[in-house]
């Protein structure tokens, strides 16, 4: 009898080594809409095994929305997103109400540029929770205090405001920001939705509603995970210099978010030339799917080469 454990011990370690290589060696590349090509970096190993663990628990519950909603995440997070759309898809032929899987196929979506496709599963997801009572959204990379600081309701407006944003049809972005700030009072949720809805506001021209959008930014507040949309509200209130933020670098989402920030924050401020460098510069970086990155590359294809 422990032999025969043993021998399923390492059949069942051998076919797990096996799949762990199939996905590195599986060559993915993603070719950006400024005609950039990108390999998709092995993932680490941590990360690997994360992934491994929720596709076997998917196929054991492939009927359970939280084991296709973590496999879906767990597949994005190798960066094979087309794949998670896919895991989403199915969930969704099982399971067409759940607003977390639209939610979830919908920030997938973003990261390959379908922002229509996003937009549709988002408004959809922005239907299905209405007269919901709104839910915290477990981590699937925890922050440094391991506090999880976003929601649902929280999600779904923030991305859809960002889907719209990215297609520059910013009074719809601005609606969806709006719902994304009064779903939540936690300090991570208020510096993350007032940074786009000043952002917005400032594009539109209206300076005097951008600022007023400010208000709940204050000079000390308990932000865990959106350090980088605190820092540039700081910025939009006059609380810190745009020369403090111009030496955060680039090659991450946090820091293209305020690479993102400031060369937009020239944009609006008359300064174009500026602006196009920073964006420029933003996009020969490796962080291809953060959102800072995307907004760059929308902005340099709508503004600057047509």
């Amino acid at each position: 009898m422990l032999l025969v454990l043993n021998i399923h011990c390492k059949t069942e370690k051998k076919t797990e080594n096996i799949q762990i290589k199939n996905i590195q060696d599986q060559a993915q590349t993603f070719t950006t809409p400024l005609g950039k090509e990108f390999k998709i970096e092995n993932p680490s190993q941590k990360i690997l095994d994360q992934y491994t663990e929720a596709k076997a628990t998917y196929e054991k519950y492939p009927d359970s929305i939280e084991a296709i909603i973590w496999y879906g995440r767990r597949t994005a997070y190798l960066g094979h997103y087309d794949d998670a759309i896919t895991v989403y898809s199915k969930g969704i032929a099982q399971f067409p109400n759940e607003p977390r899987l639209y939610r979830h196929r919908g920030h997938r979506y973003i990261s390959v540029r379908k922002f229509d496709e996003a937009i549709a599963d988002l408004e959809y997801a922005g239907k299905l929770i209405d007269g919901t009572v709104n839910t915290i959204e477990p981590d699937g990379m925890p922050n440094a205090k391991n506090i999880p600081v976003s929601t649902l309701h929280g999600n779904i407006w923030y991305h859809l405001g960002l889907a719209y944003y990215l297609k520059h049809d910013y009074e719809k972005a601005f609606d969806a920001y709006v719902k994304c700030r009064k779903s939540g009072t936690l300090p991570d949720n208020i510096v993350s939705s007032t940074h786009w809805l000043y952002m917005i506001q400032r594009r539109l021209g209206n300076k005097e509603l951008a600022n007023e959008m400010l208000r709940p930014i204050t000079p000390h507040m308990d932000v865990i995970e959106n350090q980088s949309y605190y820092r540039l509200c700081k910025l939009y209130k006059n609380m810190v210099p745009v020369d403090s933020l111009l030496q955060i670098g680039t090659g991450s989402p946090t820091n293209d978010a305020v690479s993102y920030g400031v060369a937009n924050w020239y944009f609006y401020n008359g300064d174009k030339k500026t602006a196009k460098k920073l964006m420029t510069d933003l996009v020969e970086s490796s962080a291809w799917s953060s959102f800072g990155y995307i907004a760059a590359e929308s902005d340099l294809l709508h503004y600057f080469q047509k």
